[in-house]
Parts: C-alpha cells; structure tokens; sequence
C-alpha cells in the first residue's frame, strides 16, 4: 500500500480492546486529515468478556462480534496478519489467511497486537488441553461439552462415563473461573434432557496454584465466587495444577490421576509473538513504553494493551496488567497522543484508578466491587449485564434478546461439530492482528 504523501497515515496493528478504540478516537480526532489503516487477522471486534456465555450456551457466537466495517467506517482495514515491521523504513508487512501478502508505510505506527495462551512446559499439555481465547475456541468448547455429555449417555463402560462427564479447568482468574461457572450450569442443563445419565455425577474440577480462586482481584470477590462454586458442587482446587495431561486422564501436582477427556487451559496470558520479532526493547515479553505509550528509541512508534508494559502510574514501579479494562482506556488515550504528535491536541500520559471488576457466575449469581463497594447475587448480576451491554460497542440488542430469551424458556443447545478439536490445538497462537 503505497503512501503518496498528501497524508500523514496512522497504522494500527490489531481490533482488540485497544486496537478498536484507538481506531475510533483517531477517526474523531484526525479522521479527516489523516490516513488510518487497521490490520487484523479478523473483520470483527471481539468482546472477550462475554466468551464463557458463548461457550456456556447462552449467546450466540456472532453477537459478540462487532463488525469492522461497519464501525471503522471511515477508515481503511486489513484482513491479515503482521508477519514483520521494519521500523527504519517504517513499514509493516502482512499476510492474508488466503497466502496473499502485502506492505504498507506509516508515519505513525500503533502497535495493539494483544496477547496469546500462554504455555508451560507441562507433558502431553499442547497435545490434549484447548485454550479460551478465541471464538473458535469458545465454539468448540461448548460443542464439546455437549458432546462428550451425549457419548457417555451412550457408554456402557462406568469408567468411560466417569472419564466424560469430568471436566478439569486450569487457572482460577478471571476467565477459569467464568468458564467453570458457565460450563457447570451448561451441564446442569444438558442433563434434564438426557435419561440416559439419570444418577450420573457430573465433576468440574476448577486448579490453579493460588491460594484462593480470582488470586488478583479483591478477596471479597474471591470469597464470593468460591462459596457459589462450591455450592454449585465445583470442586475448587487451590494449590494445586496439572503436571501432565494424556488422552483419557490429567496428573494432579498432588500425584492424583484424574480421569477425564476434557482440559480446559486459562493459565493466562502472553504478548503476541509479533513483540519477539521487533528489535526493540522487551519487559518480560512486553513491549517497554514510556508513560506517553511511546517506544524509546522509536519516536513514530506506539504500544498499548496485552503486548506493552504501560507503566502504572498509580503504583510506581509497576505495569498496567493485562485487562481489557487497561486495554480500552489505554487506546483511546494513545489515540490522544498520535493526534498530538501529528499537531491536534495535547498529549498525557495515561494515568487511570482501578473502577472495580466484575465476573459474572452465571444465572443470578455475580461478584463485582464497582468503585471498590463489594456486591453479589442478583443485583450484582443485574449491574454486570448492564456493564456489559453498556461496553460493548455493538450487537447490544442482539446480546440483550439472547438473555431475555435464554430467561423465560430453555437455551436450545447442540454439538454442531463446526469446529474440530485439530482446528483450535493449545500450540497454535491466535494473534489479533
């Protein structure tokens, strides 16, 4: 993509959180006297948040999928992936999912590549665990949870059923616990439809080597969501992990075996790999930025979200942690700042107070510290759908009919089996741009 000259051009490197909102704010700011280019892997935006609903059944995939062009419309988008960016020629270099490929030049460059599973050298963990980053992978979960429900229905081995009917899910954060609270009350559902596992034990085991489940969040939160767990015959397991995984079982770190057919990874997070291929400084596997999201050495050069160690201005000596709510807040903010750079504006450093988290458990039942005031049951819940639709930055109606629909009569839920497990390995990344 050639650049004439007669603009300044702004290219953005991925639609996440950050990505979407700088593009947004850029428009507003200099949409019309700049150039702004955004690649992505994908044509949507996804609204991470609500994934563990997609995967427990209750919203269908595509409504949590904001389309590109039909809200960056005065902007130009790339469906690809980065594969290099030359930062003395100032040129990034892309490829498409179709093995095209392609170039362009910038005069300013904002870097929003987001973050990947993030992997540990535990055995058979690559071969036999899925991760939840993804909406293939939301797609597929809950495809196979359904499924492996209806094949133990059809077993006539006790130690087959047992084997099926066990879910294990590694890493009690935010997504782990999410996605053990939708998973439980999917299977919950599932069951009232299938005889055929009439007295059958469902397990969800939940692991992570905290010593309380939501090990960042206030233990208000944590103490909310462990006792609706537990009360919903979860097995929390704190202390403990997976040390190796195989077909048919999972190796606890206590040297217990646990037979199941289902490992679900939400350890976390790691910067895209984009980040390791630039020849500019890391922290930790993130891009080092100044206060201003600006690259050191890099003038035109601009990070933020998952792949930029932002600091915390709040706590010194830190960095922002990798949440959607920093990603959001940082983008629009960084927009602020090229716009500066390129003569609109002012520019400041990004200096945000934590506004409090919520974590929906499904049902009626929410643990959330908005302006740090401690909530649960239903009014809490009520307040994070409210947060929810309020956040997104489309599909609202769409999201909100799902629920209304979902509450007054049973969730039609099925194993289309559009998604197979070779489609979406844990050791594949899934970069947002």
């Amino acid at each position: 993509m050639a650049h004439n000259g007669a603009k300044n051009r702004v290219v953005i490197v991925g639609a996440g959180f950050a990505g979407f909102n700088a593009a947004q704010e850029l428009v507003r700011h200099v949409g019309a006297t700049t150039d702004i280019v955004v690649i992505n892997s994908n044509d949507y935006f996804l609204y991470l948040p609500l994934m563990p609903q997609v995967a427990g059944g209750l919203i269908e995939p595509r409504h949590i999928c904001v389309s590109l062009p039909r809200r960056l419309r005065k902007l130009r988008y790339v469906v690809g992936t980065v594969q290099h960016v030359d930062a003395q020629q100032k040129v990034v270099s892309w490829v498409s999912q179709e093995g095209g490929s392609g170039e362009v030049s910038y005069d300013r460059l904002i870097l929003t590549a987001g973050s990947v599973n993030k992997l540990l050298p535990i055995p058979g963990l690559a071969e036999y665990a899925h991760g939840f980053r993804s909406i293939a992978e939301a797609d597929y979960l809950r495809d196979h949870i359904t499924r492996q429900l209806e094949l133990a229905a059809a077993a006539t081995d006790p130690a087959e059923r047992e084997a099926r009917c066990t879910f294990v899910v590694v890493g009690a954060g935010y997504t782990g616990t999410e996605v053990a609270a939708q998973g439980q009350l999917l299977t919950t559902r599932l069951l009232r439809r299938m005889p055929g596992l009439g007295g059958q034990r469902v397990r969800w085991l939940l692991l992570d080597t905290a010593p309380r489940v939501l090990p960042d969040l206030d233990p208000r939160l944590s103490r909310t969501a462990d006792r609706v767990l537990r009360r919903r015959g979860v097995e929390v397991r704190t202390g403990q992990s997976v040390t190796e995984a195989m077909a048919d079982f999972v190796q606890l770190s206590t040297g217990e075996k646990v037979p199941t057919r289902s490992l679900i990874w939400c350890v976390g997070v790691r910067a895209d790999p984009l980040v390791d291929g630039l020849d500019l400084k890391t922290a930790k596997g993130r891009l080092v930025v100044d206060e201003y999201m600006a690259v050191p050495g890099a003038p035109e050069i601009y990070a933020c979200g998952d792949c930029a160690a932002v600091p915390d201005l709040t706590r010194p000596g830190e960095v922002c942690g990798m949440t959607a709510q920093h990603a959001e807040r940082q983008g629009r903010r960084v927009a602020k700042n090229v716009a500066a750079s390129l003569g609109t504006g002012r520019a400041e450093p990004y200096k945000h107070h934590d506004l409090g988290f919520v974590v929906d458990l499904g049902g009626l039942a929410a643990a959330i510290n908005p302006l740090h005031i401690p909530l649960n049951g239903p009014p809490a819940s009520l307040i994070t759908r409210g947060y929810h639709l309020y956040s997104m930055s489309g599909n609202r109606l769409r999201v909100f009919t799902d629920w209304v629909l979902n509450g007054i009569s049973p969730a039609e839920v099925t194993s289309l089996g559009l998604v197979s497990a070779k489609s979406v390995p844990l050791d594949v990344e899934h970069p947002s741009a």
